[in-house]
């Protein structure tokens, strides 16, 4: 009874500070109406109760977004001041929920303008009471939530729907089109850390779920699935240029691939986990290709080879398709491929012997043949 009537109060007491934000968003005289009607939609969108953010308030906010010239700064603002100021942990969660349906908007400019913001100080998503607080298990998701929304800030929903990151300066990667060294080596650092994020933001140890903690989840499981997509073609394209690398750069290869194969082994255990999670079942999950320890062990096998073959396969390599696998027992066969392709790499000379012979089949008295 007690803890019924405190819960009570709380909800009271939360909505008596949403209309007291709404009224201090009147006094505020902003020059634009626009203004106004954006904080109110934010404190609506952010309230005390236990409910999601509607779909409603959601379409009103792009709608004024979208329609009012620097509106997107004045948002991310008023995100930022809700999120340092409450001490509630509805209203942070909704808050952090709010910040990912607005990168996950349908509007490119939006979310480019999120990210512009997000550079300049604008929107500071990790300014929050709980960040350092472990008084409830859920705290410690929101503090990982928090995490991934900062790696996730930095990244692009493409023309084709898919996630990539952006780079310094702004340009954004191709999704291994042209199989570049530099483009390999700088996208894939930026998968393998988007990946930890999603690992840290897994549920399994949040129980029960409640509704903020399934929503967030959703979301994340959802834009994982694209980034494994791009992550296992960073993984393929490596794995087919490692013996075109320069020593230094394919000990760093093999340890991106060594990190590779224990976080997609995870990955496929998180995702494991999250199919029995009621609303969770009907997501289109990936199918999860693992990598072995035994896979890398041979490609570096193959990789030590190769640098003690030197120029044996740089000669050869082209001529013969020699190819590299990932098969433990494939480490064998690239041993003996390298063997044989060493037989005859040395310039073979010919000498014309001019000895005598005589055969037993021939009359002694005759004369031999000169070879």
């Amino acid at each position: 009874m007690r803890l019924h009537l405190s819960a009570k109060f709380r909800q009271v007491l939360g909505h008596a500070k949403d209309q007291a934000s709404i009224g201090r968003a009147i006094v505020q005289n902003y020059n634009e109406k626009s203004f106004f009607d954006i904080e109110v939609a934010v404190v609506r969108a952010t309230s005390h109760d236990d409910c999601p953010v509607g779909d409603k308030t959601m379409h009103e906010i792009l709608f004024l977004v979208s329609n009012t010239p620097g509106a997107v700064p004045f948002l991310a603002e008023q995100i930022s001041r809700r999120l340092a100021k409450t001490r509630d942990y509805l209203v942070a969660g909704k808050t952090l929920l709010l910040i990912h349906r607005l990168l996950r908007s349908s509007s490119r400019c939006i979310e480019q303008q999120l990210h512009i913001a997000h550079t300049s100080g604008h929107l500071q998503i990790g300014c929050c009471w709980f960040m350092m607080s472990q008084d409830h298990p859920s705290f410690a998701f929101l503090q990982n939530y928090v995490a991934y929304l900062e790696e996730r800030v930095g990244w692009i929903i493409n023309q084709a729907g898919k996630l990539e990151p952006v780079m310094s300066g702004g340009t954004k990667c191709s999704r291994y089109k042209e199989k570049s060294m530099d483009l390999v080596f700088h996208i894939l650092p930026k998968c393998q850390e988007f990946i930890a994020k999603v690992l840290k933001c897994s549920p399994v140890d949040v129980w029960p779920m409640d509704n903020l903690v399934q929503a967030a989840t959703g979301s994340i499981l959802k834009e994982s699935f694209h980034v494994y997509m791009t992550y296992s073609d960073g993984i393929a394209a490596l794995s087919n240029m490692l013996f075109d690398l320069s020593r230094p750069a394919r000990d760093l290869a093999c340890g991106m691939l060594r990190k590779a194969s224990q976080q997609i082994e995870d990955l496929r255990v998180m995702y494991e986990k999250c199919r029995g999670f009621t609303g969770m079942k009907s997501l289109d999950y990936p199918s999860v290709q693992a990598i072995t320890m035994d896979h890398i062990v041979a490609l570096e096998q193959c990789s030590s080879y190769n640098t003690c073959a030197g120029s044996v396969l740089k000669r050869t390599g082209g001529e013969r398709g020699f190819s590299v696998s990932t098969n433990l027992r494939d480490s064998v066969t690239c041993n003996e491929k390298i063997a044989s392709t060493s037989l005859f790499l040395l310039p073979v000379e010919t000498k014309i012997s001019m000895v005598w012979v005589v055969f037993d089949n021939e009359e002694s008295d005759k004369p031999t043949e000169s070879i």
